[in-house]
């Protein structure tokens, strides 16, 4: 057990939680998030007496005390999985994900997942944050995404990388295939409640995410100051089909909140190809391509999504970092098929 001395700076925030994630010491690594649940487990102090609220105020100078335990040993075992690496240093790695592997072991999904194979790969040299001796998973992306992501291999770079994810700096955009064609002339989109007019022609979706109230498994759109404040920009890049019933489109996130893309997507009346979760009531138009795009088109079977670009400052170095990805073979067989659509 670790005990951690910090003294509250001038003009601190008026949280308990946002006042030690400003003024922690950054070789501490220790997030937001972290610190939160250190609070609700009893490790903060102020003069010996405990601080468990995490908005309990604070003032300029006060003298509070972490108790940080230990990093427990992590209870998954590693497996030689082969992965896709973009780029390694010391403190950090780009990782291209293939489409049908989970990120992280969750009951049913035990093994064969992303940290796994991270596991076998760092060969013991693993991230402590958090509390746990883990890969440093920072982001994830959905089982059956497939693209970009970077893991901390040390505290400081977990800190760094989690902070600009945080504070919604890192740089990420994705590509798409989606039902219809996001339009801003389209009456009907722009009349959807949270769509507005972006830039470059393309459109903004703000809304509110959080779970589904009937159905726990999915994300849901909300309005009115509910759920976790979520962004994403759209524009379009390809078009298919005649009339126009397909399109390839960037989109590029301001947040990064669970199966974001894919419920604005679906709100704005253009849910991904494959997304049986969210788009399940979507139909393709055989009438409007060629039979060999709508084949492929018809038994895709995955969400059309792949992580393309990932931007960041490299959290040690400071220098920029920004890497892409190609599309995968399955992505790029759907694209060929759909332009052989007259």
């Amino acid at each position: 057990m670790d005990r951690l001395r910090v003294v509250i700076a001038a003009d601190p925030p008026q949280r308990l939680d946002k006042a030690l994630a400003r003024d922690v010491p950054e070789a501490a690594a220790l997030s937001r998030t972290r610190l939160g649940r250190l609070i609700a487990e009893g490790a903060v102090t102020r003069d010996g007496a405990l601080l468990t609220d995490p908005k309990a105020k604070v003032a300029e100078g006060d003298v509070l005390e972490i108790a940080v335990p230990e990093a427990e040993d992590y209870d998954v075992v590693a497996q030689d999985i082969p992965l896709e690496i973009v780029f390694e240093d010391a403190d950090l790695l780009v990782v291209n994900k293939p489409a049908g592997m989970v990120v992280h072991p969750a009951p049913g999904t035990p093994d064969g997942t992303l940290v796994n194979a991270l596991l076998h790969h760092f060969g013991g040299e693993l991230s402590g944050v958090g509390g746990e001796k883990r890969p440093g998973i920072v982001h994830r992306i959905d089982k059956d995404t497939s693209g970009l992501l970077v893991v901390a291999k040390s505290d400081r770079a977990h800190h760094g990388l989690a902070r600009q994810f945080e504070k919604h700096t890192a740089r990420r955009a994705y590509l798409a295939v989606v039902h219809g064609v996001p339009d801003v002339a389209d009456p009907r989109l722009m009349g959807t409640r949270g769509v507005s007019a972006g830039a470059g022609g393309g459109i903004t979706i703000t809304s509110g995410l959080a779970r589904h109230k009937t159905d726990r498994q999915r994300q849901a759109v909300f309005f009115v100051g509910q759920g976790r404040h979520a962004i994403t920009h759209a524009r379009v890049l390809e078009t298919f089909g005649a009339p126009e019933c397909l399109a390839l489109v960037e989109c590029r996130l301001e947040t990064g909140r669970t199966h974001q893309i894919r419920v604005h997507m679906a709100h704005a009346g253009h849910a991904l190809v494959g997304d049986s979760t969210y788009g399940g009531r979507r139909k393709l138009k055989g009438s409007a391509l060629s039979p060999e795009a709508f084949a492929v088109a018809s038994a895709f079977d995955r969400q059309a999504l792949h992580a393309a670009e990932l931007g960041f400052v490299h959290p040690v170095t400071e220098e920029e970092m920004l890497f892409e990805a190609p599309l995968p073979a399955d992505m790029r067989d759907l694209l060929a098929a759909l332009r052989t659509t007259a």
